[in-house]
């Protein structure tokens, strides 16, 4: 319980940090306010999740949403993990390229694992679990079209845990393509 407070602590820090963002002369602001589409990863807890990201006000700031599954069969056995990650992006111009910027931040990723036996209809070893994360990557956003693509790293550092499948640390690698809005 003192491990989940704290989390929720640190991840409403970040949130406010997020918010208190000056508006910076030298930032060139997106092209984008908000966006929304979908993300491929390789975490444990999801490989297909739904995505939004939203800039903060007229900072580089940004808040990306994920909500994802993962579906997978070991040998009769069904494993079934939804997660959901909230994660702060501070987003970086690189000059020679309109549209292109890279980024850091972090979040949270929480999921519930389902696991069931076919053969007997039995389940075990399912549960929730959470974890923190640093996260960098890069953005496009194209010029001509309503369209941003970005690539990210999440290593993830896990606190509670479902089942012993799942280890304390496991890095999901993730591509993202989103409609765009103004």
């Amino acid at each position: 319980m003192k491990k989940l407070i704290c989390i929720v602590i640190v991840t409403i820090g970040i949130s406010v940090t997020g918010f208190s963002q000056s508006k910076s002369g030298a930032y060139e602001t997106t092209s984008y306010r908000t966006s929304i589409g979908a993300r491929i990863g390789t975490g444990y807890y999801d490989v297909f999740s739904a995505a939004f990201k939203g800039f903060l006000s007229e900072t580089p700031g940004a808040l990306e949403l994920n909500l994802g599954f993962r579906p997978d069969h070991y040998g009769g056995v069904d494993v079934i993990s939804v997660s959901f990650a909230a994660a702060y992006e501070y987003h970086f111009d690189i000059a020679p390229a309109p549209g292109l910027k890279w980024f850091i931040g972090g979040g949270l990723s929480m999921y519930n694992t389902s696991v069931s036996d076919n053969q007997n209809g039995t389940n075990y070893s399912s549960g929730f679990g959470m974890g923190i994360f640093p996260t960098g990557g890069v953005d496009y956003k194209f010029n001509s079209i309503p369209l941003a693509v970005s690539a990210d790293l999440r290593p993830t550092i896990g606190l509670i845990r479902p089942n012993d499948y799942y280890n304390y640390f496991y890095v999901s690698f993730g591509v993202s393509a989103r409609y765009t809005f103004k």
